[in-house]
């Protein structure tokens, strides 16, 4: 199949660009800048109005996948890239006579409190009305987002939890595993015009599984440090009351705000009342504590980008 990937800078997207072209698709990728990636690429900024129709423009194309993602998760960013870029991605790719679209969305909008979960449901409802074959792809936690401690641990300092440290669970999906999962999509029609949550291999872990992980990888006990959720709603409100004169802060206490949900609330499938580990599929074979090995052995980075102030 012919394959135009937006999002392919991202681990994921860059995943999913070598996963593409080893199950034999031909890809191109829209990037902003030159870029070094595996396939060929458009130069276009998918925030400008026309610019991914640009880069489709006397191409044929059978399969959009997208992997956009704000950066930050701030309103304005969120609405910018989850919301509106997808939605012209969509609307370009009617017009060209595409007949697939593949989201990589995120489980987090199962309750959605911040503007980037919202932006991302509404583009899933545009995308379900399209006419188009679709597949929503829901991931859990991802390996990078639970690394943010391992240098502070492997320096000595005490590994963070909130709460008891099992207020929250998750099945983490690396890049790779996700990525064979978008593949699987285009061809496999059970993964088409659904709504798909997707984890990594069980069980689910809890914060202090993942102290423990790395307890275990490390060969030495970890320190775990409790940290009230009160504490955190307190900078978040000092941090909004500042925010209203400084935008940096402003924008800090949104990533604050989101730090604050995902230290809350578990990536897992949510009932209607609970969050339900026997009811989050897994698929794939990596391992998060294989992950804390490779980056201990320097194989493997985890760039948190914006989001390292976690």
């Amino acid at each position: 199949m012919r394959v135009l990937l937006l999002g392919a800078t991202g681990t994921i997207g860059r995943a999913t660009a070598a996963a593409l072209l080893a199950a034999g698709h031909e890809v191109i990728a829209v990037v902003r800048a030159p870029v070094d990636l595996p396939c060929p690429t458009v130069i276009a900024d998918v925030t400008q109005d026309g610019a991914v129709a640009g880069a489709m423009q006397g191409q044929r194309f059978d399969v959009v996948i997208s992997c956009l993602a704000s950066r930050t998760g701030a309103p304005r960013d969120a609405w910018a890239i989850d919301h509106r870029a997808n939605a012209q991605a969509l609307a370009a790719a009617q017009a060209a006579g595409v007949s697939q679209f593949a989201l990589l969305s995120a489980i987090c909008v199962q309750k959605p409190l911040l503007d980037f979960q919202r932006a991302k449901l509404a583009f899933e409802a545009e995308l379900q009305a399209s006419g188009l074959t679709y597949s929503i792809v829901r991931p859990t936690a991802f390996f990078k987002s639970l690394s943010g401690q391992v240098a502070r641990v492997v320096a000595g300092k005490p590994f963070l939890v909130f709460g008891n440290g099992k207020l929250t669970a998750c099945k983490p999906i690396s890049d790779n595993d996700l990525a064979q999962y978008l593949v699987e999509c285009l061809t496999n029609p059970a993964l088409q015009n659904r709504v798909l949550p997707i984890g990594g291999p069980g069980p689910a872990i809890t914060p202090l599984d993942q102290a423990a992980m790395l307890a275990d990888v490390l060969g030495r006990d970890v320190r775990v440090k409790h940290v009230a959720i009160g504490l955190m709603d307190t900078i978040i409100a000092v941090l909004k009351t500042l925010g209203r004169l400084s935008p940096k802060l402003a924008e800090k206490a949104n990533l604050a705000q989101i730090g604050r949900y995902y230290g809350t609330e578990s990536m897992l499938v949510w009932d209607g009342s609970a969050y339900r580990a026997d009811a989050t599929p897994e698929y794939g074979s990596d391992t998060l504590r294989d992950h804390y090995a490779a980056l201990l052995r320097g194989d493997a980075r985890s760039d948190l980008g914006a989001h390292g102030v976690f």
